[in-house]
């Protein structure tokens, strides 16, 4: 490298603190580098960026000297302080245009850009290295320490940037403003508060484009958003697997239930608690009739997803449940307006674009860490459950339909994960355990409970009159649970029947159990042990989906053998968190 450098300073904030860098970087190289401290701007920068900019080829060098430019091989530069001059609580607009800085970012990314050659200090913590590095190589820092400045200056300038983009998306395409003052397609929707209400400010954006999501009552908090988000995807993709309509019900980013429009019996509308209802039901309302369902405990104030458009058959379902809110592709207008009655008009009710596809890349942080992957975008449908391992064979088509919704479901439960279903709706789910066999026994322990709701003794129990849908579904988990009630819980329980209610007894609960079979049961990785097999079938499971790959795979199939179950092996695991 040529001894004779050129350093070009540009100091324009904190002039104080970095005044003593310039005088060391004086004393420290004037011997071997011709210095031009200036105070730039966006008038004068263009000879600058050109001596930076100029390779050390012998057309660059010509083309310098016919312009009289001197090459540039240190650059030093700070920005104008957007960051902090934005988080000032009098920030005005004006104020912050004027910390917009234009030269510097030019000047960084110049020199970052010819880091072959130019060495290019964006942050005073880097001087005393520097220098350091400057003296011992007498003028050559080294190619690595370079890139690594190039890298720095790279990475401040897009931070910059994203600052710089954010706080104008906050002005001019923020949700909150006045549709006659916005400037763009709403990017940014404000949060009332983060998954706690100590963790402010909050929000939730796009960097393209707009928003997929528009609010048409009430508004979502971070944790209804993490819930809309994940459900839509759900019950999106299980309607075009399956081509009927879907709901899901969500609480805490995993599905409560989930299912597909299939008509409803007599004794399901009863169970589902839809049998008073005086809209007939579509197949919309059925298949949230059954998600809402199939565990009305985990349900309670959760966050509805659907497929389809909003009608008021589902509507009528969602206004008489307690509900945090619900996420839809349309709603018809009279469907709309039973919605927006709910919860004195809060109650939160969202349009999504059924056309919005996500990037194929996702990003998240955790703990200042950012974790990249591939979308998991793979599809499910029955081609997936081809390879049946076991000597039974015979998957009926509503088997497949059951596995379908049982293993989408699981794609966006948190893991490890089991869901069983049947009739088209996950009627037991166990999520984020991480024991495989805790997941199937929780998932298999909701299925039975479900089960139990249809008996012709709960179907009978005699509530009093104005015992309210909550209540109901609270006293019948009860007792179907056989939880053991004391003093003043089970005077409060026995008060909401008109008459004495004998127990279930464990005869009963059996011979009940008994009678159900079909049943499927997914998993979203391998059964690592044959007990997972044996306690689902306890709870009428027939068709087993799971991926292979367990060294106990072999025991697994002679489980399912003995059982006479039908057993696929998926090979896609799908993990979620």
């Amino acid at each position: 490298m040529n001894l004779r450098n050129t350093l070009l300073g540009m100091f324009q904030t904190s002039r104080k603190h970095q005044r003593c860098w310039v005088v060391a970087l004086k004393h420290y190289i004037q011997q071997c580098t011709e210095v031009r401290f200036t105070h730039q701007s966006s008038k004068n920068i263009q000879p600058s960026t050109s001596g930076i900019l100029a390779r050390s080829i012998a057309s660059d060098e010509q083309d310098l000297k016919a312009q009289g430019i001197t090459p540039i091989s240190i650059v030093v530069c700070n920005l104008y302080p957007f960051e902090a001059t934005i988080s000032q609580p009098n920030c005005t607009l004006a104020n912050a245009i004027e910390e917009i800085d234009i030269g510097g970012v030019t000047l960084l990314r110049a020199a970052a850009k010819n880091h072959e050659r130019v060495s290019i200090l964006s942050n005073p913590s880097d001087y005393s290295e520097f220098l350091t590095a400057f003296t011992q190589g007498q003028g050559d820092i080294g190619r690595s320490f370079r890139s690594r400045l190039a890298l720095k200056a790279f990475e401040q300038t897009a931070k910059y940037d994203e600052a710089i983009g954010g706080y104008f998306r906050e002005q001019y395409a923020s949700a909150e403003i006045p549709a006659d003052k916005l400037a763009a397609p709403v990017q940014r929707i404000a949060l009332r508060y983060g998954a706690n209400p100590h963790q402010k400010p909050a929000q939730a954006y796009v960097t393209n484009g707009e928003l997929p999501f528009k609010v048409l009552s009430g508004a979502p908090g971070y944790i209804n958003l993490l819930d809309a988000l994940n459900s839509y995807a759900l019950v999106k993709e299980l309607q075009e697997a399956l081509n009927l309509p879907a709901a899901a019900s969500f609480k805490h980013v995993s599905p409560a239930g989930a299912a597909v429009g299939v008509e409803l019996d007599e004794t399901e509308k009863q169970v589902y608690g839809v049998d008073d209802l005086k809209e007939p039901l579509t197949l919309l309302a059925s298949a949230y009739a059954r998600a809402r369902g199939a565990d009305r405990m985990s349900s309670f104030g959760d966050f509805i997803a659907l497929s389809a458009p909003c009608d008021v058959a589902t509507a009528r379902i969602i206004s008489r449940e307690v509900s945090d809110g619900i996420i839809a592709p349309g709603y018809s207008e009279e469907a709309l307006d039973i919605l927006k009655k709910k919860k004195a008009g809060k109650y939160c009710v969202l349009w999504i674009d059924p056309l919005y596809n996500p990037p194929a890349i996702e990003t998240k942080q955790v703990y200042g860490v950012y974790l990249q992957q591939k979308r998991n975008d793979c599809k499910i449908g029955s081609d997936l459950f081809q390879n049946i391992v076991t000597q039974n064979k015979d998957l009926p088509s509503a088997a497949v339909i059951d596995l379908i919704v049982a293993t989408l479901a699981l794609k966006y439960t948190q893991s490890n994960s089991v869901a069983y279903a049947y009739h088209g709706a996950i009627v037991g789910i166990g999520a984020g355990q991480q024991s495989r066999i805790h997941c199937t026994r929780l998932a298999g322990g909701k299925a039975d409970l479900w089960w139990l709701r249809h008996h012709p003794r709960v179907l009978a129990l005699p509530f009093k009159k104005g015992v309210k849908r909550a209540e109901k579904a609270n006293a019948i988990d009860l007792y179907v649970s056989g939880e053991a009630l004391e003093g003043g819980e089970k005077a409060q329980w026995e008060n909401l029947f008109g008459g004495t209610v004998e127990p279930l007894t464990d005869g009963e609960k059996k011979e009940w159990a008994a009678k159900l079979d079909g049943v499927t049961c997914s998993s979203d990785a391998f059964f690592p042990f044959p007990d997972n097999v044996h306690r689902a079938k306890k709870s009428g499971v027939k068709y087993l989906a799971a991926p292979s790959g367990s060294v106990m795979d072999e025991e697994c199939i002679k489980a399912a053998d003995e059982h006479g179950m039908v057993f696929a092996h998926t090979s896609l695991r799908l993990f979620h968190h």
